[in-house]
């Protein structure tokens, strides 16, 4: 069983040429493989900073704790190999990569983790079968890396990314903005698949729970001026749905 351990993570963000502000202030949580873990909060509160900050972004400055994988601090590698170890994060805002179609991204990040190329006979059954399962065009396998994909193909891309890689983790940033219920639909049936093989834990952050509609999460977690501030089962999303997260904000306001 994998699991994945963030101990007491404190992150500073880049604001200025030499001015930085921290975000994270001591983040502790637990995700096993086959849990999914929910992480909701208002704008700003450190959300999309706790996803990029361990996925290596140079903009975050992780100035204490640890991220570990499987006992490995995941903070000690490159951000390449970060991805190899099996840390995969769906961005909230997936760039254009104009140039390099999709089908050869996809190969060559699939041959950077499995550790050899595929068969290309194979490998574009695989591509096609999961691309059918997100009712992704096969024509955009041929396209340039989101170039021209609206926003709700290009969060399937970023599934499908998910589904051929297979990582230990994968953190889903905000996987569900901008999408319609259709598209919500299609995008949850691929995480539920992910999730349904038991061996990839999930870190989903969202602010809303429509989603958790469509992907039911093990934990909740409420977090708040750069911290966990309350965890609980599945219920606690329908409170945060009725009640918001003003007393959240409150609370931290005043210490």
């Amino acid at each position: 069983m994998t699991k994945f351990e963030i101990r007491g993570l404190r992150a500073d963000v880049l604001i200025g040429a030499e001015e930085r502000q921290e975000i994270l202030k001591g983040v502790d949580l637990t995700i096993n493989s086959g849990e999914t873990h929910a992480i909701m909060g208002p704008n700003g509160s450190g959300k999309s900073t706790l996803a990029y900050a361990i996925a290596g972004h140079p903009k975050y400055e992780i100035t204490d704790g640890e991220v570990l994988l499987d006992g490995e601090n995941v903070l000690e590698m490159s951000v390449d190999e970060r991805a190899r170890a099996g840390l995969f994060l769906a961005m909230q805002y997936p760039v254009e990569v104009p140039g390099v179609s999709m089908s050869n991204f996809l190969r060559s990040a699939v041959t950077a983790v499995r550790g050899e190329a595929p068969k290309l006979r194979a490998f574009s059954k695989e591509l096609q079968q999961a691309m059918g399962g997100l009712s992704i065009d096969p024509a955009f396998a041929a396209r340039g890396v989101n170039e021209g994909f609206s926003g709700g193909e290009k969060k399937r891309h970023e599934i499908l990314q998910l589904e051929l890689l297979k990582p230990k983790v994968a953190i889903l940033d905000e996987t569900d903005s901008g999408l319609d219920v259709d598209a919500l639909k299609v995008v949850s049936e691929g995480i539920n698949r992910a999730r349904a093989t038991g061996e990839v834990g999930v870190m989903l952050i969202t602010h809303y729970t429509r989603i958790l509609q469509y992907v039911r999460p093990d934990r909740v977690h409420v977090f708040a001026h750069g911290q966990v501030a309350e965890s609980g089962g599945p219920e606690l999303a329908d409170v945060l749905e009725s009640e918001g997260y003003e007393r959240f904000v409150k609370a931290g306001a005043s210490q």
